[in-house]
């Protein structure tokens, strides 16, 4: 039912975890999709096999997306290839320990430069794009921690947290130009930015027991709401913040 046939997409940190099940969903449904990624050419070399898999075209954007230059240049690159980009998934970031009293400037300059610089700078760049061919539809992925907090990553839970802000401001900026904007705010998902905690049994297990669904969600769990949101079936839907964490956190962003 849900169909993006011709669509253009750009989705950051799309090489693994909730961008890569992101892209291959995008495409099965019908998208052409720009896989960005920074380190892991490899990893984004797969998800490029699988979104053409699917039938459809599929880019390999490497950017540091912590650098206004280089994400420009990516944007550029993929807008002026296609002509046009109808979709952005902002999904690349880190997640760090940081205690603080004890936390190292660096640690925290680096969190706001991928978590919330790299989304103003993609969204920046992509934007003009959307307002020349008159439509868009934007969607930040943030974390529960931006509504609930998160002891020893406050840090991670301040950036995610201004991506709420962000979306609920730029979508009423952009609503003018048929531009829609929301935001996703998974809870804990089996991906490989969680591979170190959950490599303690018991601690994993904790987690799930946490849930109320009883269940650690894969990545495509996560991919899903996206798809939903720069769908037809979400015509009428900007500045919202779905919760996707299996009832862990009940209140809204």
């Amino acid at each position: 039912m849900i169909r993006l046939d011709r669509k253009k997409a750009l989705v950051t940190g799309g090489s693994r975890g909730i961008g890569r099940a992101t892209a291959v969903l995008l495409a099965a449904a019908g998208a052409d999709v720009a896989i960005h990624y920074q380190r892991n050419e490899q990893a984004a070399r797969e998800a490029k096999r699988l979104v053409e898999e699917q039938g459809r075209e599929g880019l390999l954007c490497r950017a540091e997306i912590s650098s206004r230059e280089e994400v420009e240049r990516m944007v550029n690159q993929v807008g002026e290839h296609w002509g046009r980009i109808d979709i952005l998934v902002n999904n690349a970031g880190i997640w760090t320990y940081g205690e603080m009293g004890n936390m190292p400037e660096e640690v925290w300059r680096e969190t706001m430069a991928v978590n919330l610089d790299g989304v103003f700078f993609t969204t920046n760049a992509v934007v003009p794009w959307m307002k020349k061919n008159g439509q868009g539809w934007i969607v930040n992925v943030a974390s529960t921690a931006a509504v609930r907090g998160e002891a020893f990553h406050s840090h991670y839970a301040a950036s995610k947290g201004a991506l709420l802000a962000l979306t609920k401001s730029l979508a009423v900026e952009l609503a003018p130009a048929n531009i829609r904007v929301n935001c996703v705010a998974p809870g804990w998902v089996d991906t490989d930015m969680c591979t170190e905690v959950f490599a303690d049994p018991e601690f994993r297990e904790k987690v799930r027991q946490s849930i109320p669904l009883k269940r650690i969600p894969p990545p495509e769990d996560i991919a899903g709401p996206i798809l939903f949101l720069v769908s037809d079936l979400a015509v009428h839907i900007t500045g919202e913040i779905l919760n996707v964490n299996g009832g862990s956190v009940l209140c809204g962003g």
